[in-house]
């Protein structure tokens, strides 16, 4: 793609990407052509962890050293073919847009949207979660910690029967994620994942930390539990994160963490297919392993009792 404009056909779509030789990763050369390349190629697998769901979009119109905007509501000019879905919020109501095809993909990816972040929740039970996030975020450049974090998580969630699934962020640390039934509220969802964060920290409170306050972290990581909440956000699995080298935020096999060389920033949009190639999808059947927390709320009740 070097021409000022060019057209595409995305399924049944034909649309027009503006300007795709405009560079938004400046360090690397990465233009937003290359951006919705890699959108539309990945969009089968991003599409699972999209579909049904309000979208919040990270653009960056000139780059990701310049201006950065947070758009959630869907501006007047997006084409009427785009599907989208109100919200209530504190203050009013908010028009979001849903993203289940590849080629609305390709369309924000034309509107230098690098990350579409997503709600823990479908449109049509809004208020009902169906995933519980732990964010592992660290303080240091010290990936250890949070390498151990994550297998306390896992150890724990075994222990409850409940699945366990990794990703990187794409940034700095991991997210544990478990799938839902979308059986239960999202106060319910986080004061059940406060409590199994509570275990996690108490196992290593030199190393982890609950503390909301950033001042008061040291170096310990910090186990985010907050995004468990109605209308909070979260990158999702294969998302391209605004930062030199455009990582992914990419599903990892529990094995993997045993790699010393294993990063949250280490899988690009340029190595992620050689990546799929190698590996396939570890996260393939993330939602048919979805759960109900209700057994292992009581076992945890049991446990803490003896």
């Amino acid at each position: 793609m070097a021409a000022e404009t060019a057209r595409v056909r995305i399924g049944r779509r034909e649309l027009d990407i503006s300007r795709p030789e405009k560079v938004l990763f400046p360090e690397d050369g990465i233009t937003k052509g290359e951006l919705i390349e890699y959108y539309a190629a990945v969009a089968p697998r991003i599409l699972h962890h999209l579909r049904n769901r309000p979208l919040m979009l990270e653009r960056y119109p000139d780059g990701i050293q310049k201006v950065r905007i947070f758009q959630k509501e869907v501006p007047s000019y997006f084409p009427s073919w785009i599907r989208r879905v109100s919200v209530k919020k504190v203050g009013g109501t908010v028009t979001h847009l849903v993203c289940n095809d590849a080629a609305t993909l390709v369309y924000i990816a034309n509107q230098a949207c690098v990350t579409p972040h997503i709600f823990l929740s479908r449109i049509d039970k809004q208020d009902r979660a169906d995933q519980m996030v732990f964010d592992l975020d660290p303080q240091s450049e010290d990936f250890e910690p949070v390498r151990s974090t994550a297998l306390a998580f896992k150890q724990l969630l075994d222990d409850l029967d409940l699945p366990a699934y990794l990703k990187t962020t794409g940034s700095r640390g991991l997210h544990v994620v478990v799938p839902l039934q979308r059986r239960e509220g999202f106060d319910a969802v986080r004061d059940f994942a406060r409590e199994l964060a509570r275990i996690v920290v108490r196992q290593a409170p030199s190393e982890r930390t609950l503390e909301s306050l950033k001042a008061k972290r040291g170096n310990r990581v910090y186990i985010d539990i907050n995004r468990n909440a109605y209308a909070q956000l979260v990158a999702p699995a294969f998302a391209v994160r605004a930062r030199r080298g455009a990582p992914v935020s990419v599903p990892l096999d529990w094995s993997e963490l045993r790699k010393k060389n294993l990063r949250s920033d280490s899988v690009t949009t340029r190595t992620i297919f050689d990546r799929l190639d190698k590996v396939g999808d570890p996260w393939a059947d993330f939602w048919r392993s979805a759960v109900s927390l209700t057994k292992a709320r009581r076992k945890l009740e049991r446990e803490m009792r003896v």
